[in-house]
């Protein structure tokens, strides 16, 4: 007698040889998945690592976080999967096996999954939005103010009660609350009558290890809270798409101890030392001469006050340049003033970038030369 080719065996019951190996090949690709996003999640010195809160704010984040964490974990993911995984293997359909037994109407259990998950929540909720309240609150004692402005694509920071500014990296003191004023404006595009810029597109301020996201909203100003307890550079990004150079729209805060921010405030209140001979000197004409003055402000240049790019006065006194993307280097600076679209993308034709003004070798290395003097 043939046996039968049809997943039966000799007596026509089917076999369960095939729903092992299929389960067995689930549990495999599971136990892959879940290596590889473990290793993908491994990093030996993350810059941003949202986990490794280095001041007060960030810290009541991560204390709210870990909390949350475990209760998402325990009785949710283990619990509820765990309860899956087991209804799937335990009760999965037979041979001859009836139907399965229809609970609906069963008070105990419906109360039971209606009221279990609504006090999960409610675990959540009380010190999410304590947490919530808290870092929202506006600081108190001797508080460092900033507006903050996105741009497309750079950061720029006012510092109104110091009466200082400066782009992409942002200077604060260690053990000083910092309250930013988060707004967005483009000064490439048509401004509203009775306003000087107009309101640009959405960014998110974000700096993991200093405090959570904050979204700048045209229209809007929306405040921060961030503070340092050690002198170090945290890195930070725009978290929301703001279009074309998004990706390139990062940013640094620089801590340092109250004494050397004294000093940096000191600097940058300070007008450029213009050059007055050599390539720095035709560098500096050539500065008005390719209408530079008419987006950039520049202390010591006449007319110098625009904002449309970042304020040069101290370019040197910064580590980066071009929403924190390259190191500020005599080579990038040569590449970035030949040809900026090709370096970072951007619509200059829009008026949000820096356009390829065709400027000859000797002229690149005359601006290069004056971009250098400015410490």
């Amino acid at each position: 007698m043939r046996a039968p080719t049809d997943g039966r065996n000799a007596g026509g019951h089917l076999q369960a040889l095939p729903m092992v190996r299929k389960l067995r090949s689930l549990w495999l690709s599971a136990l892959v998945l879940l290596m590889l996003l473990v290793l993908a999640g491994c990093a030996k010195d993350a810059p941003q690592d949202t986990l490794a809160p280095a001041g007060p704010i960030a810290h009541k984040i991560d204390n709210l976080f870990m909390p949350i964490f475990w209760a998402a974990v325990v009785p949710i993911f283990i619990l509820v999967e765990g309860l899956v995984i087991v209804t799937v293997i335990k009760h999965r359909h037979r041979p001859g096996r009836p139907d399965p037994v229809q609970v609906h109407g069963n008070t105990k259990m419906e109360i039971g999954w209606t009221a279990l998950p609504a006090l999960i929540l409610l675990t959540v909720a009380i010190p999410t939005i304590s947490t919530i309240f808290e870092v929202s609150r506006e600081p108190k004692g001797d508080v460092v103010r900033v507006d903050v402005f996105g741009h497309m694509w750079w950061w720029e920071y006012q510092y109104p009660d110091l009466k200082i500014s400066t782009a992409n990296e942002l200077h604060i003191p260690t053990g000083r609350p910092v309250r930013l004023t988060l707004q967005t404006i483009e000064p490439g595009l048509p401004a509203a009558k009775g306003e000087q810029f107009a309101t640009g597109v959405i960014h998110s301020f974000w700096v993991p290890k200093l405090a959570g996201k904050q979204d700048v909203v045209p229209g809007r100003k929306n405040k921060l809270t961030i503070e340092a307890s050690e002198p170090g550079t945290y890195s930070g990004q725009c978290a929301e798409y703001c279009n074309l150079s998004h990706a390139n729209m990062r940013l640094k805060v620089m801590a340092q101890a109250p004494s050397d921010f004294d000093a940096w405030v000191a600097a940058q209140r300070r007008p450029a030392a213009l050059p007055t001979s050599g390539l720095a000197a035709e560098g500096a004409k050539l500065f008005t001469q390719k209408g530079c003055v008419g987006c950039h402000t520049l202390q010591g240049i006449e007319g110098a006050t625009a904002r449309v790019g970042p304020n040069l006065t101290h370019l040197q006194g910064r580590t980066t340049f071009a929403g924190a993307m390259f190191e500020l280097t005599a080579e990038n600076l040569k590449k970035w003033v030949a040809d900026p679209p090709a370096m970072k993308p951007m619509r200059p034709e829009q008026g949000t970038g820096m356009p390829n003004l065709g400027l000859s070798p000797t002229q690149i290395e005359q601006i290069v030369a004056f971009l250098e003097t400015l410490k």
